[in-house]
């Protein structure tokens, strides 16, 4: 049976949406972020993510399916990110999603409080990788919990408000794994590999779903939503919840604000899949930015490889007998992770050959 996630915990701090509702107009200075680390690389505003068709994937006889994975290819070894469109999740189970989120923040702090992360747990309502008392923290309260496996499942983090909410995380849940596992088939052609070698290290792999919480804030210059870092896992699938744009990705040393494309998931290369591929594609840093008069929310699915497999590049992928990072057990991968706060790429970093 698959052991229950427990890699570490997060300091408890207080809540971002409750400070907020109190109309401050000074913000605690542990919110304050240093100013050279805020303004002092450049924001972009011109560059597009690239847009990938799943239709296009799936049928082989397209005129322009060998275009699309091209652009795939592309979007994976030049960006690191890309927004998929036409994906196949239906539109009721999305939906269901959102509703039940916003709902879930709608409800008093003491309602949420209820699902609160717990001593030596990642999983429920507070912040993640907060490791010490004076660390900087973000302005964004998170919800998380470990999706799938099924038997990974710790239920006493799933809210039972709104009623709905277990049922919505569920079905969401699987339909993003159908959608990863598929487009790990077409990463896996585009790397020269055999169509199931990534699936065959995902398939019944960690999901775990992050729902993020960004209010708005009065110095929103001056404080940050999610500290710039690169995601650990193979694949992220990223939900806008709301029309508020706040995502930014790191490319060419400037910073390319994110404009989402209507009923699309904004796709990103995990560092597994950098380390897997032998860094042929990159993971990419990113943040999430404030804005100053409206909330943002946002669900991220985070899907890595199962418990029982190893962290490390392909065989068939290392030129020369040079394989750029170490190999660890997966187990070990994730306890490295969560020992430690976000900080850019270091994760990946010290796992460099």
């Amino acid at each position: 049976m698959e052991t229950k996630f427990s890699y570490g915990g997060s300091l408890p701090v207080e809540s971002v949406q409750d400070l907020a509702s109190k109309n401050q107009t000074e913000i605690p200075t542990r919110y304050l972020q240093p100013e050279p680390e805020l303004h002092q690389i450049p924001v972009l505003e011109s560059l597009e993510l690239p847009v990938i068709n799943m239709t296009k994937l799936l049928d082989h006889q397209h005129p322009l399916h060998h275009d699309e994975l091209a652009k795939l290819h592309s979007a994976c070894k030049e960006w690191g990110f890309f927004q998929l469109i036409n994906h196949g999740v239906p539109e009721e189970v999305i939906e269901n999603m959102k509703i039940d989120t916003e709902e879930f923040f709608k409800m008093p702090l003491e309602k949420k409080k209820a699902y609160a992360q717990q001593p030596n747990s990642l999983e429920g309502y507070g912040q993640a990788f907060v490791k010490s008392e004076d660390q900087k923290l973000d302005w964004g309260d998170m919800f998380y919990v470990q999706a799938l496996p099924v038997s990974a499942r710790n239920m006493k983090f799933w809210p039972t408000q709104p009623i709905s909410m277990r049922e919505s995380v569920d079905k969401y849940s699987r339909e993003l794994q159908k959608v990863v596992l598929c487009l790990l088939k077409f990463i896996s052609r585009n790397l020269r590999l055999n169509s199931e070698t990534l699936t065959s290290n995902f398939e019944d792999g960690r999901q775990g779903m992050r729902i993020n919480y960004y209010p708005p804030c009065v110095q929103a210059n001056k404080v940050m939503g999610l500290t710039p870092h690169s995601d650990a896992t193979g694949l992220t699938m990223l939900l806008q919840v709301n029309d508020v744009q706040g995502l930014q990705i790191k490319k060419n040393g400037k910073w390319i604000v994110v404009k989402p494309v209507p009923n699309s998931f904004i796709v990103n290369i995990g560092d597994v899949i950098e380390i897997m591929s032998n860094g042929e594609y990159k993971s990419i840093e990113h943040r999430a930015v404030v804005n100053p008069e409206k909330k943002r929310i946002s669900i991220a699915a985070f899907h890595g490889p199962h418990a029982k497999s190893n962290v490390g590049p392909l065989p068939e992928l290392v030129k020369k007998n040079k394989p750029m990072y170490k190999t660890i057990s997966t187990e070990d991968y994730l306890r490295l992770l969560f020992s430690k706060k976000l900080d850019g790429k270091s994760h990946i970093d010290c796992l460099k050959e």
